[in-house]
């Protein structure tokens, strides 16, 4: 069934459901499944209610409204006792026809008679319904006047087909439901109608047409003398009982497709019922077939719509992960631009220094001046530096003049050889104004911290 849109777990319901419930089309099958979202146990449980006469889900309440049912005899097969296999046991003469001339006369002019009787008491029941004998009843309970009707039914005739146990909305919305024939039979009192007494004791009762009927549509009946009888059979055109009528869809409205007055052996019901639900089959197909057309294509938009949803969400998603890429990206330029500018402003900032410092350095002193210290210092670039101090200058004071010149680094320390000892460090200037010792320190003479003439110190780059 994949060619019909299904996927394996669908047809396999559809299997299992045929093989529960019997129906051969799988068609069908499948309509009932759909319309119960695929749930196996819920279609089954319906399909056992509808079977024996309980309303579905569907039509559960018997507040349901009826669908309007066109009653249009153009549009009926219409059959009655006076056709072939028709009978009739109160009004057509017995015995056989007669075959001579005589009597050949005599049997059409009693023909007529009870034709033209027949007539005149249906227009006198017109005129006298026109003039107020048949006042509107008021309905206070259907289903009760339906459920009443069955039981009595039951009680006098016990072999009959599966009754609809609802009222005659809820029978109506549930045959447009579940697409399928819906009978209505209205009963009138057997006791003083022959014709009634002799179709449900003979005809309804007979198996082949209660396998019928509980096969192929839902059952309806109602006694004429109650309130929901009396509704129904205003609606449908009652004209002489025993009366059913066949409802069905027919061209997305629910009409009176086949109507059956009078009595007749159940082989002619049987041919009659099957003749209206032949010719009007097709229908019920071509609203089976729309329906899963229509359901066919909810699902293909809902599947497109998900697919659209999906795909916007993972634009969304790839839309958020370039977003992210170049937010990263947008970062990372910030960063090594603040990196930059950083750089540019300390750079900046150290050319500031040294031209405010070059004003400290102390001016050097004579080769020959007393006191005077010759320094060598070896920069990390290998260049060496010579310098004569006084030996009252202060480490601060080397620490300017190295500082400020432009081969030196810009963060150093200044270390001896021999002994390994650090005379100054960017640490010792960084926490001068927060401790004494690291200002006694930088504060010292170079007397003091023991330099000679020629001493050689070693600059190291810190940053390196």
């Amino acid at each position: 069934m994949e060619a019909d849109g299904l996927t394996n777990e669908q047809t396999e319901k559809v299997l299992q459901f045929q093989d529960l419930t019997g129906i051969e089309d799988m068609n069908v099958c499948r309509d009932v499944l759909i319309r119960h979202q695929w749930d196996l146990e819920v279609a089954f449980q319906e399909q056992l209610n509808i079977r024996e006469g309980r309303p579905t889900m569907f039509a559960a309440s018997t507040d349901v409204r009826a669908p309007a049912v066109l009653n249009d005899r153009f549009l009926q097969q219409v059959f009655s006792a006076n056709m072939p296999g028709g009978r009739t046991v109160s009004r057509v003469p017995s015995g056989p026809v007669p075959r001579s001339f005589t009597g050949i006369i005599g049997y059409v002019i009693n023909f007529v008679f009870q034709y033209f009787y027949s007539t005149l008491t249906s227009i006198v029941s017109a005129f006298v319904n026109l003039g107020g004998g048949n006042e509107a009843r008021l309905v206070t309970d259907p289903l009760g006047d339906v459920m009443k009707f069955i039981r009595e039914y039951y009680e006098r005739y016990p072999e009959h087909p599966v009754f609809y146990q609802g009222t005659y909305a809820q029978a109506l919305n549930d045959a447009k439901q579940e697409l399928r024939f819906l009978i209505v039979y209205l009963h009138k009192d057997p006791a003083k109608n022959p014709d009634v007494e002799s179709f449900c004791r003979n005809t309804l009762s007979a198996r082949s047409v209660i396998d019928y009927i509980n096969t192929h549509t839902l059952l309806w009946g109602c006694d004429v003398a109650t309130p929901e009888g009396y509704r129904v059979m205003q609606s449908i055109t009652v004209r002489s009982y025993p009366t059913m009528v066949m409802i069905s869809l027919r061209a997305n409205r629910m009409m009176i497709v086949g109507r059956f007055e009078g009595d007749c052996t159940p082989e002619e019901l049987l041919r009659r019922l099957q003749s209206v639900t032949n010719a009007n089959e097709v229908w019920l197909s071509q609203a089976r077939a729309d329906r899963l057309e229509r359901n066919f294509t909810q699902t293909l938009r809902r599947q497109q719509d998900e697919a659209y949803e999906q795909s916007l969400l993972a634009d969304e998603e790839k839309e958020r992960q370039r977003q992210r890429e170049r937010d990263a990206v947008r970062q990372a330029e910030e960063a090594v631009e603040q990196a930059r500018r950083d750089v540019e402003l300390r750079k900046e900032e150290i050319a500031r220094q040294k031209i405010e410092l070059a004003t400290l350095v102390p001016s050097e002193p004579a080769a020959d001046a007393v006191g005077a210290i010759a320094v060598v210092f070896k920069l990390p670039s290998g260049t060496r530096l010579e310098r004569r101090f006084n030996q009252t200058d202060s480490v601060l004071d080397v620490y300017h003049y190295l500082f400020c010149h432009p081969d030196s680094p810009d963060e150093f320390e200044i270390t001896t050889n021999f002994p390994k000892r650090v005379l100054f460090s960017k640490a010792n200037l960084d926490a001068a104004g927060e401790t004494g010792t690291a200002k006694e320190t930088l504060t010292k003479t170079l007397q003091a911290v023991g330099l000679k003439n020629r001493e050689l110190l070693f600059v190291n780059d810190l940053e390196a």
